[in-house]
């Protein structure tokens, strides 16, 4: 190694052979921009210093300034200040709950792309909230302008306000055409003639005129009421001649789909035939983004409807009757069918919305044209966006339940677990939970016998990643590569960490 000759106190010579090029005497050119660096205190120059070997190419070293007093403190006040803008800026927002999580905004992570110029009292950022028809995006706004102009030294503020891309809660199991859209809500009555349809394109167009990107899929193969309900300018589906995917039609800015614009009329088929034209027709759409997918359910709980509960998570249900017995005997049906698969928890709805029966809301569905649309501020239309605003706060609702209803606290090497509609939360080994796989790779399906034996799970064990499954499980992916399904109710069985049992 060549060993630079000793500067004065103000030169710092490279001393490492590796920086030096194999020629001896100098470094490439090329490494020397690697150790330039501007610094609040500091400047550096390359300054050529003679080696004590014979050689007579000159060797390198940095040379450095000591910054004055008096910029190391401006820049420093500088740093302070901004810090302390940023600071006085979020704090005030902070004061900005969300109704629906009960958490301040910044905490709910919508305040995006924050700016401060605070030399001209200038601030602009962005409110991310969770859908494009939050209810009250504009009292947000309001509000947000207000904290913010309240501050001394602000001038000046620009507020612009977003959504989060559309994204479901069950990206890992969802066919490709459905990766991007955000809700997936049913339309349910099981009990034909009640005004189910009407219902759900009311509905549809309702979300549709709060600002959310919608898309209606009419399962009723046997009787579609779509094609009557509105008034497409095209009312065929077409196909993407590439991927053979279906591409929907539109009417007034909502995506449609439904058997009736196939160009077949009603089905004459057999039940496997239904589901399988109904699975197709929902999973090789191509739906794009959305923020709600409302499904208008055939009526009924056979078959055609387990299908496409199961072929799709629906993040939601809305439950149509009408006052009779007999109506709400099928519907009494239709929730326990909606509660068995982990769609609504119990036969006890907390939100009941009255409709007027009127010749209008009819007469408008059988011209083509919903009446939220013909009558935007009539009653009906009032009643429909009450309805809106529940099932968007809803939905906001059961996404941050799922989405933190089991995760991975590394700092205490556990899994916690809070399940929707339970205020008790409580840890669990990782190791423990791996051991008590169910699936087929851990189980002899047949005689029962424990294929996954104690000792092949490592005490160590962590997951690499936790994903919602459904209202009902999570899956975990483990560092072996498998992917393990633990359902909420197997969850709840495991023995838990308490006290001193924590593995860290």
């Amino acid at each position: 190694m060549e060993i630079l000759s000793a500067p004065s106190s103000r030169f710092l010579p490279f001393e490492n052979s590796k920086l030096q090029s194999k020629q001896p005497g100098i470094a490439p050119p090329e490494k020397w921009l690697q150790f330039l660096s501007a610094t609040s205190s500091s400047s550096s120059l390359l300054t050529p210093l003679r080696s004590s070997s014979s050689s007579s190419k000159p060797s390198f070293c940095f040379t450095t300034r000591a910054a004055s007093a008096t910029e190391v403190a401006a820049s420093e006040s500088s740093a302070e200040l901004s810090s302390s803008a940023e600071s006085d800026v979020l704090n005030a927002l902070s004061q900005i709950i969300d109704p629906d999580f009960g958490k301040d905004i910044v905490s709910c992570g919508f305040v995006k792309d924050l700016e401060i110029d605070e030399g001209q009292g200038k601030v602009s950022f962005r409110l991310e909230l969770t859908t494009p028809a939050c209810p009250i995006k504009d009292l947000f706004e309001q509000q947000a302008n207000e904290v913010v102009a309240g501050l001394p030294w602000v001038k000046n503020v620009s507020v612009t306000m977003s959504a989060q891309p559309a994204k479901p809660m069950y990206a890992g199991v969802l066919p490709p055409g459905l990766q991007t859209v955000s809700n997936i809500v049913a339309v349910s009555s099981c009990k034909g003639g009640v005004g189910k349809s009407t219902v759900a394109v009311n509905l549809a167009y309702t979300l549709a005129g709060m600002g959310a990107r919608v898309g209606i899929f009419d399962a009723d193969v046997y009787g579609p009421s779509l094609p009557t309900m509105v008034s497409p300018e095209n009312r065929l589906l077409m196909m993407n001649p590439e991927n053979r995917s279906i591409i929907p039609t539109e009417y007034m800015g909502v995506k449609l789909v439904s058997y009736g614009f196939a160009g077949q009329g009603r089905a004459i088929m057999r039940g496997p035939m239904v589901s399988g034209v109904i699975n197709q027709l929902l999973t090789t759409t191509e739906w794009g983004e959305l923020d709600y997918l409302i499904i208008d359910m055939p009526p009924g709980t056979g078959d055609i409807q387990i299908t496409l509960c199961q072929v799709v998570p629906l993040t939601a249900a809305v439950i149509v009757t009408t006052p009779q017995k007999l109506s709400f005997i099928d519907v009494a049906k239709g929730v326990r069918m909606f509660s068995k698969l982990k769609i609504v928890e119990k036969l006890g709805i907390p939100h009941l919305f009255d409709l007027p029966i009127r010749p209008t809301l009819s007469a408008h569905g059988d011209n083509g044209m919903p009446e939220v649309v013909a009558d935007p501020l009539g009653e009906v239309a009032k009643t429909f966006q009450d309805l809106g605003v529940c099932l968007v706060q809803q939905c906001a609702k059961i996404r941050q339940r799922v989405s933190t209803a089991v995760t991975y606290d590394t700092s205490m090497k556990a899994i916690k677990v809070k399940l929707p509609n339970s205020e008790e939360e409580f840890l669990l080994h990782p190791a423990t939970v791996r051991r008590n796989d169910r699936s087929a790779q851990s189980v002899d399906e047949w005689t029962g016998e424990q294929k996954l034996l104690y000792s092949d799970v490592p005490e160590d064990i962590e997951p690499v990643d936790i994903r919602p499954l459904g209202n009902y499980a999570v899956e975990i992916t483990w560092p072996d590569g498998f992917n393990q399904i633990a359902p909420y109710d197997q969850l709840q069985e495991m023995e838990r960490l308490v006290g001193d049992t924590f593995p860290f």
